[in-house]
């Protein structure tokens, strides 16, 4: 993609001068050619069920445990064990509550206010990657675990439980033509049809831009099983100033002071180095960020489209949480998304 097509949200100018500037960074690992399994026909979901368990994210001092478990139902839902007689939180836009205010998440709510789920997107993006459409994650409150090594231990617990293939048509959808949002700060996320119409996939080229040791990083790949598992060990990431906020002024108010971060489980970056050790190091360069960005932040609002499977070419630059939403939002607003049959019928 060269250009941003139609502009649903955001200022076409500050877009397209952010497109020149995205389009002229360098790929520092380019995964594009990788060959990759065919569109899958049937849904599936869990042939098991298992429990793990970390600290709380927001209640750090807390253990928090998750059960991942089989479901009849389509799509992936959210069960808040604490709070008898409520029903399980779909995993879609319709439910996104809020993407925070001092710790950028994807919140998600249904019914009862009290009947939300925080920090969700570790979770929820793996449903994009890992071949299980359909499945219920049993919470024992609002607040996951934050593991140590990202969401490498929610694909383990999968892979345990195996896969069971269901009865079911997948359902697949995309754009007819380049649709884009962009936020204020010279962000923004492309969703095009997919490049090759003889073996639709799910493409990601994603770059971030930060004025720390994080710097400059871009990757370009097909949405696999394979690339998410390696992808899973990425850490959120965060600035040695914003660890300074919250070992001080943060400390007023209590999501920071009771925050489960620290050196293992996240990222942290200073002006000029590292902090802790970076993960996924390629040719040299540590790509940890660029890659938790594209796979479990970005695929987390891509995993929104509550009824089905997005197809197509992704481009996401210096973009967060909130203008992911946005632009999940957008498709619907505008009646953008098409099924990928009728698409190619029409090609």
């Amino acid at each position: 993609m060269t250009n941003p097509g139609t502009i649903l949200m955001g200022d076409d100018e500050v877009i397209k001068s952010s497109y020149e500037e995205m389009n002229q960074l360098p790929v520092d690992w380019d995964l594009s050619d990788k060959k990759v399994e065919p569109l899958r026909k049937t849904q599936t979901t869990l042939a098991g069920e298992t429990t793990i368990s970390g600290p709380g994210t927001f209640m750090g001092k807390a253990m928090r445990t998750i059960t991942l478990a089989p479901s009849n139902q389509e799509g992936w839902w959210l069960d808040r064990a604490d709070l008898p007689n409520t029903l399980p939180i779909r995993v879609a836009i319709a439910n996104v509550w809020t993407t925070g205010q001092i710790v950028s998440n994807i919140v998600l709510r249904s019914g009862n206010p009290h009947n939300y789920v925080r920090m969700v997107e570790h979770m929820i993006s793996l449903r994009m990657g890992m071949g299980i459409d359909n499945m219920i994650i049993k919470l024992d409150s609002g607040d996951p675990p934050l593991f140590e090594q990202g969401s490498l231990d929610v694909v383990e617990a999968i892979n345990r439980c195996g896969v069971q293939t269901l009865d079911k048509p997948v359902k697949y959808f995309t754009v007819k033509e380049p649709v884009t949002v962009g936020g204020t700060y010279g962000d923004f996320v492309t969703l095009a049809p997919p490049e090759n119409l003889d073996d639709p996939q799910l493409t990601i080229d994603a770059a971030i831009n930060f004025n720390t040791a994080l710097g400059q990083q871009r990757i370009k790949f097909p949405v696999c099983k394979e690339l998410t598992e390696m992808a899973s060990v990425a850490r959120t990431n965060t600035s040695n100033s914003k660890v300074l906020y919250c070992k001080t002024i943060g400390k007023l108010f209590a999501d920071v002071r009771n925050l489960g971060y620290n050196k293992q489980n996240v990222s942290i970056a200073g002006k000029k180095r590292y902090i802790n050790e970076p993960r996924l190091i390629h040719e040299g360069k540590a790509l940890e960020a660029v890659w938790h960005r594209s796979v479990l932040d970005l695929l987390a609002a891509i995993a929104l489209i509550p009824n089905g499977l997005f197809v197509g070419q992704i481009k996401s630059y210096k973009a967060g949480h909130r203008l992911d939403c946005d632009l999940m939002k957008q498709l619907y607003l505008n009646e953008v998304l098409v099924p990928l049959d009728d698409y190619l019928k029409e090609v």
